[in-house]
């Protein structure tokens, strides 16, 4: 009896080239994988944004601050953690400005983009919580995306496997980058054997955690940057066994690899925030919104169609408030803004605001001569007996008088 050899019945294939010269620009894949996911999360996070109550198109001033920070914080992390390909024996310090050759750190990126983001934030008036949470979802999505690049790269793969998944992989050209080494009779070489598609299995893992997000974030309504650090702790849980998978070099402490231990420590930071904050989801309406510009007067064909156009498109407004999740739906159908010193989703500064209403709704109510007067005189009352035949002009100006510390004319 001979037994059948342990060939697999299936193999996935990589791809030979990952460059492709437009004249003498080259076009990398793994740069438009970067694009491509940096797209899947604006308009997934430009969504969530106007449901939250955010003008049309900010995710785009947001993006304009993030994308590059993010791009040079995971730069720079690369390089921290991997100084010997720059500052070691034989390394080339100027190589680490050379970010098209490959080397970005998604733990850099995310940092870096954080400070991106909340600076743009800061400019808009939108609470960073806001931003984050509404980004939770597209994030893995883009990192899911981005991860495509790694497989025309040949690069970022496991341990031998007979699976019927298992990867093929290339021998990359050293003198040529990225393609694949070639034999004589002109057909790409191959690594012996099959590999773990460990890209893939990050990916795959990285669509399961928008779906947790977007899943959870639904049912319990997460606010306060919640959304945000339950993607944490879905793509660390994910990354620390995927990275005990890796084959390629890294450096390691206590025989473990780096990164296995920067998404343990990522990990609970993100575990121990999830559970301390606490807090309704933020909902957003304008502060200063621009009033609607007047329809144009005078003889139709001296009209500007480009201007009138110009007028009708929406404008930013100055800056947002925070308020609960039923005033945002009044405003939304009422188009109405709510008072703004009505309580808001903030514990303290809520109990603080409904105390102040309270005490002046309880001295407008005890006052006597409130009946038949004009607002300020209403206001003005503290409960005091006031003659019946004191003048209207004097009950007037007394009420004139005292207005500027009325409650309800307060500018919060």
């Amino acid at each position: 009896m001979t037994l059948a050899p342990m060939t697999p019945l299936a193999a996935m294939p990589s791809p030979s080239t990952a460059v492709w010269q437009l004249g003498p620009v080259p076009i990398r894949a793994y740069a438009l994988c970067i694009i491509l996911g940096i797209v899947v999360a604006c308009v997934v996070t430009e969504y969530r944004l106007r449901r939250r109550g955010v003008a049309p198109g900010a995710v785009l001033d947001i993006a304009v601050w993030a994308v590059p920070a993010g791009i040079i914080g995971a730069r720079i992390y690369h390089v921290i953690t991997s100084p010997e390909k720059y500052f070691g024996a034989g390394g080339e310090p100027i190589k680490a400005l050379y970010i098209w050759e490959g080397g970005l750190g998604i733990w850099g990126a995310v940092a870096g983009g954080a400070v991106g983001a909340w600076l743009a934030a800061r400019q808009l008036g939108i609470p960073f919580a806001v931003v984050a949470d509404a980004l939770a979802p597209g994030l893995p999505l883009a990192q899911a995306v981005g991860r495509l690049g790694n497989w025309f790269n040949n690069e970022l793969y496991g341990g031998r496997t007979t699976l019927p998944w298992g990867l093929e992989v290339h021998v990359m050209d050293p003198d040529n980058p990225g393609h694949a080494l070639r034999d004589d009779a002109g057909n790409p070489v191959l690594q012996p054997g099959l590999y773990h598609p460990a890209f893939l299995y990050e990916a795959l893992w990285n669509i399961g955690v928008a779906a947790l997000v977007l899943f959870l974030d639904r049912k319990l309504r997460l606010g306060r940057g919640r959304a945000f650090a339950l993607y944490v702790m879905g793509y660390t849980a994910g990354r620390f066994w995927i990275e005990l998978m890796r084959t390629d070099e890294a450096n390691l402490i206590l025989g473990v690899r780096l990164n296995v231990w920067t998404a343990a420590l990522v990990f609970l930071g993100a575990l121990a925030y999830f559970i301390r904050v606490r807090g309704p989801r933020e909902y957003l309406v304008p502060v200063g919104e621009p009033a609607p510009a007047a329809g144009p007067a005078g003889d139709v064909s001296q009209v500007d169609l480009s201007a009138r156009e110009a007028a009708a498109r929406p404008v930013a407004p100055e800056g947002y408030r925070v308020v609960s999740e039923e005033q945002f739906d009044a405003y939304r159908e009422t188009g109405v803004l709510p008072p703004a010193d009505a309580e808001r989703p903030e514990a303290a500064t809520g109990a603080d605001d409904a105390t102040d209403d309270a005490d002046g709704a309880a001295r407008a109510s005890t006052d006597p001569a409130a009946e038949g007067d004009d607002a300020a005189g209403r206001a003005d009352a503290d409960g005091d007996d006031t003659e019946p035949e004191r003048a209207d002009a004097e009950r007037t100006n007394a009420g004139r008088a005292d207005s500027g510390g009325r409650p309800a004319d307060r500018d919060s």
